[in-house]
């Protein structure tokens, strides 16, 4: 999914057959996987979050909602018809 460096390809079509096969990178994939990324590393921010400092499963679960909604709080109003059209 994440794109390959240049030499890489370089050093694939040098080595011909022997290279290995060629790395499939989807774009859209790649996007959905990175906004999913990007959440992760927001609510790593909590430090409960972060250290799974509950144990019990139940707690964790609504640790990681109370932290998702407060990020969702967090966010600047949007006009709606960005919305509707996929501008973010």
């Amino acid at each position: 999914m994440i794109p390959e460096r240049a030499d890489q390809k370089a050093n694939r079509v040098r080595r011909g057959q022997a290279g290995g096969r060629p790395p499939a990178f989807d774009r859209e994939l790649y996007k959905s996987r990175n906004v999913v990324e990007r959440c992760f590393g927001r609510l790593k921010q909590f430090r409960a979050i972060a250290t799974r400092f509950d144990k019990l499963a139940a707690r964790y679960r609504a640790g990681v909602h109370i932290a998702s909604l407060i990020l969702w709080l967090r966010e600047p109003l949007q006009d709606p018809s960005d919305r509707v059209r996929g501008v973010s």
